[in-house]
């Protein structure tokens, strides 16, 4: 199963390189690896956004998530993703009005709480979403979608739920209710392996004091629409006050780092594990 994506991985790579070949980027390195910078700059929750016309979900969803705390099927399921156990595939309906269904809104794209090998769907979420909809007795569905648009689904009643490694966020608390949180997460840094800048950094302040000093002649790259695009622009509700660099925003974090080792930007900011998920998997290529 991870050599499924560290394939889809390896094929974005290679039409990334075959583009760049033929684009004259202002940025230059040689370098094919990438390291994280293993700091992390922020503190979050991560919870699951529940319609908010549907309270009696959102109790459910929470009795769910004390459950398998508990129970420990929840530290089981991380286990398949962060301790080497084998990951499960999660497959989803088709759509249909007329039965009993939990339509989960994600972005498949966000290893390794969602992501897809073929037309099976795999991580932390996704098994979680598959549980959640056996204990209600419901048949799932999983809509796969760019990542802005999945608490927005839910507030038009498209979905019942978002599942995307979602950060408790005040702004989208308009289209959703968050349920209890279930993982802590934070952002970090991806730079080309061969990238010496914040080597002698101890904390999120010796990193935040270089970032600070560059202009917009540097470039970071970021998921469209995820905290490391509010970290690295600002954001008044999490009090980040931004960077005076350039901005650049991509569908994956897996884009994001494959035009860095093009050349293409400096570094990229994304949640730990897919940070770590992205740079094993391109590391094992090169």
């Amino acid at each position: 199963m991870k050599k499924g994506f560290i394939f889809t991985v390896a094929m974005l790579m290679l039409c990334s390189f075959i583009f760049t070949g033929c684009n004259s980027g202002s940025k230059s390195s040689t370098a094919k690896r990438a390291k994280v910078i293993d700091i992390p700059l922020t503190q979050e929750e991560y919870a699951f956004g529940v319609d908010k016309s549907q309270p009696e979900l959102l109790e459910k969803v929470n009795e769910f998530i004390s459950k398998i705390k508990a129970d420990g099927t929840l530290e089981k399921i991380n286990d398949k993703y962060f301790g080497g156990g084998e990951p499960k595939a999660v497959e989803s309906a088709v759509e249909d009005s007329s039965k009993d269904q939990l339509v989960v809104a994600t972005n498949a794209a966000f290893e390794p709480f969602e992501y897809m090998v073929g037309d099976k769907y795999y991580g932390i979420d996704m098994e979680f979403a598959e549980l959640l909809a056996e204990h209600l007795g419901k048949e799932l569905v999983i809509k796969n979608m760019d990542f802005d648009a999945v608490c927005l689904s839910v507030g038009q009643g498209k979905a019942d739920i978002a599942m995307s490694g979602l950060t408790v966020k005040e702004d989208r608390k308009e289209y959703v209710t968050f349920t209890d949180t279930y993982y802590n997460a934070s952002q970090k840094l991806i730079v080309r392996e061969d990238d010496t800048t914040f080597d002698n950094c101890k904390t999120a302040a010796d990193v935040e004091e270089i970032l600070s000093k560059f202009s917009s002649n540097t470039s970071a790259g970021v998921q469209l629409g995820t905290t490391g695009q509010f970290y690295v622009e600002g954001d008044e509700d999490w009090g980040f006050e931004g960077f005076n660099v350039k901005c650049i925003g991509y569908k994956s974090g897996s884009l994001a780092v494959q035009d860095m080792l093009n050349g293409n930007i400096d570094f990229v900011v994304i949640d730990e594990a897919p940070a770590q998920s992205i740079v094993r998997a391109i590391n094992e290529l090169n």
